[in-house]
C-alpha cells in the first residue's frame, strides 16, 4: 500500500547532516511535515525555519545514544504534529579508516553505538507512535552491509547489523500494520565522508571509484530514499544498478520469510515471547 506523503509527519535523526538536510528539503517539497532531530538543536531549528516554521517543520536536539531522551523527543513530536507517520534513523558516523591494530576500543564502540545501537534506539522510541498511524520505519544502512572493504571494520559491521535488524523488525512489525525498510546507498559525498574519501588510504583502496565503489550524487540518494518511503520498500539500493549486489542475501531473506516466518507463526511467537519466563526451580 502506497504511503502518500502530503500532510504526513516524518521524523529524521541526523537531520543536520548532508543526507538528513537533503531528505528534509525533498520531503517538504512533497508536502510532508518534518521533525528534524540532531545532536545540536541550533542548526536544525534554523533549518526548520527555512522549511516553513513550526507549522510544517521543527527542530529538536537529541543524542541517539540516549534512549530516554529520544523517547521524550518522539513524544514531543507526536504532540506537536498530532502523529508520526514515518521515522528515519539516519544519524551515523564513519569512524577512522584504519586496521584493527591502531583502532582503539573507544573508536570501535563509538561507531557501533551511534550507527547500530543508535538506530535501534531511534526505531524503538518511534515505534509506538508509528504503530498508531500504521506508518513506516526506515533504517539507513549502506552498500557496505553487503560489500565489506578493509579499513572500515566498525562501519561495515554496524551497517550489516542495521540491515539484519531491519529484516527482523519487518517481520515483527507487520503484525501491527507497520512496514520497515532499510536503505543501502553506495558512496556519496557529504561533509561526513568528504575528507575520508580524499585520504591516501581511501584513494588507494578504491582506486578510481568505479564499479560498486562508484560515487553518486547526494540528490540521487535522496530521491531514491523518498521513492522507497512512498513504496514502503523493504530494501532500497541506490543506484538501482547495484541491486544485484544485494540480490542474493535479499532473496535468501525473502525465501525464509515466505517459507518459515509466516504471519501467524510470527504472531504466535511474539505472543509467547511476551510472557514472562518461568522461574527455574531452586536447588
Amino acid at each position: 500500500m502506497r504511503l502518500d506523503l502530503p500532510g504526513k509527519t516524518v521524523a529524521i535523526t541526523g537531520a543536520g547532516g548532508g543526507l538528513g538536510a537533503g531528505l528534509a528539503r525533498a520531503l517538504r517539497a512533497q508536502g510532508a511535515n518534518l521533525a528534524l532531530l540532531d545532536l545540536v538543536d541550533d542548526g536544525v531549528q534554523a533549518q526548520a525555519a527555512r522549511l516553513g516554521g513550526d507549522r510544517h517543520a521543527r527542530g529538536w536536539g537529541v543524542d541517539v545514544r540516549d534512549f530516554e531522551a529520544q523517547q521524550q523527543v518522539f513524544a514531543d513530536v507526536a504532540e506537536h504534529f498530532g502523529a508520526i507517520d514515518v521515522a528515519i534513523a539516519g544519524a551515523g558516523v564513519l569512524g577512522p579508516l584504519q586496521t584493527i591494530g591502531p583502532t582503539t576500543p573507544a573508536d570501535w564502540d563509538r561507531v557501533i553505538d551511534i550507527n547500530l545501537n543508535g538506530v535501534w534506539r531511534t526505531l524503538k522510541a518511534a515505534a509506538p507512535h508509528v504503530e498508531a498511524t500504521g506508518g513506516h520505519l526506515v533504517a539507513v544502512s549502506s552498500m557496505t552491509a553487503y560489500v565489506h572493504p578493509p579499513l572500515l571494520a566498525s562501519y561495515a559491521a554496524s551497517k550489516a547489523g542495521v540491515a539484519a535488524m531491519a529484516d527482523v523488525l519487518r517481520l515483527e512489525m507487520r503484525a501491527v500494520g507497520v512496514t520497515v525498510g532499510s536503505v543501502h546507498p553506495v558512496i556519496f559525498r557529504t561533509s561526513m565522508i568528504g575528507d575520508a574519501l580524499s585520504s591516501p588510504a581511501a584513494v588507494e583502496l578504491v582506486k578510481d571509484f568505479t564499479g560498486v565503489f562508484r560515487t553518486v550524487e547526494l540528490d540521487t540518494v535522496v530521491n531514491g530514499i523518498v521513492r522507497g518511503i512512498e513504496r514502503r520498500a523493504k530494501r532500497t539500493v541506490i543506484p538501482r544498478q547495484q541491486g544485484p549486489t544485494a540480490l542474493i542475501p535479499g532473496l535468501a531473506q525473502a525465501a525464509v520469510e515466505r517459507l518459515l516466518f509466516r504471519p501467524r507463526t510470527v504472531a504466535r511467537a511474539i505472543e509467547l515471547g511476551s510472557k514472562p519466563a518461568a522461574t527455574p526451580p531452586a536447588g
